[in-house]
């Protein structure tokens, strides 16, 4: 951990809410002008899509397990690296993972490269003088016998909901923007089962702050849901790691519940709002520790 060169992570899973993370801290930087270094999660996996097709498809017939979660799928040791070189120095090295022909278009024009949709940018030194460095993506708080970038992360936020809901959330989407059937969706969640048990869900247990959203409507066969629960049936469970953590940044859980309408505690580390509040809690939270870190970075 650096209090010269900060390092947030934000940790979940595509479709668990960390699009809403991202957008209150970008609210925040912009309100305090700071300047991040952004790292998306993507870019450390080991294969591009095409690859990854292959190796899937390879690991299958040895009846071996692959995916984007686990140890075999990523580059671990880069995002190691990358941690430890930026609360160092704050430097190291990144690359992007080009999701569209607008990011490859976009990064071959500042690249002079040709790569396509799918595929990796070259890797390339992060200039110098940004505030900190902002991660979002699956593996922000991974520990592995080989490798732990947690130990070098000053902020750890994971976005988590319950596990039904993280799966009607994956099963629409995949229809919708992939075309994939539910049956297709279900051998997917499968095959990443262990990755994810043993590789995602651990890092939760690392996390300083947790955002879990849990549906008040009913949605124990997942597979046959027929909508996602908006947010307004909704609720998010808002864990602290340190329940006096609060004290640390000039808040307290008195003043959140004053501040959060139908906001609740359910443990002394545990906060429960609504939904459609999130966002808002997020800033709100987040807002002081943020600049708590970027005052001790002097």
């Amino acid at each position: 951990m650096s209090k010269k060169h900060p390092i947030v992570a934000v940790t979940g899973s595509s479709g668990a809410g960390t699009s809403t993370v991202k957008n209150a801290f970008e609210h925040i930087f912009r309100r305090e002008s700071i300047d991040p270094v952004i790292i998306e999660g993507d870019s450390f996996h080991r294969y591009n899509r095409m690859e990854m097709r292959q190796k899937i498809k390879e690991a299958d017939e040895r009846g071996e397990n692959l995916s984007h979660f686990g140890e075999t799928g990523n580059r671990f040791d880069k995002l190691e690296e990358l941690f430890k070189t930026y609360g160092e120095t704050g430097s190291g090295k990144r690359r992007y993972y080009l999701h569209n022909d607008e990011e490859a278009a976009h990064h071959n024009a500042r690249l002079g490269t040709d790569v396509g949709p799918g595929e990796f940018t070259p890797w390339e030194d992060i200039e110098g003088g940004s505030d900190l460095l902002f991660y979002e993506g699956l593996h922000g708080l991974v520990k592995t016998e080989n490798n732990d970038p947690s130990q070098y992360v000053d902020l750890g936020v994971g976005v988590v909901p319950v596990v039904n809901l993280e799966w009607i959330q994956k099963i629409h989407r995949d229809h919708a923007e992939r075309g994939y059937s539910p049956e297709k969706t279900v051998d997917t969640i499968l095959r990443r089962m262990p990755d994810y048990i043993n590789y995602i869900t651990p890092q939760f247990s690392r996390t300083d702050i947790n955002f879990q959203r849990v549906p008040t409507v009913d949605t124990s066969n997942p597979f046959i849901a027929r909508d996602i629960p908006t947010p307004d049936e909704s609720l998010v469970i808002v864990r602290f790691r340190e329940p006096d953590m609060l004290n640390k940044y000039g808040m307290d859980f008195p003043y959140l519940l004053n501040m959060i309408p139908n906001s609740f505690m359910s443990r002394r580390n545990t906060l429960v709002i609504p939904a459609a509040k999130m966002g808002y809690a997020m800033e709100l939270i987040l807002n002081p520790i943020i600049h708590e870190l970027l005052k001790a970075k002097g």
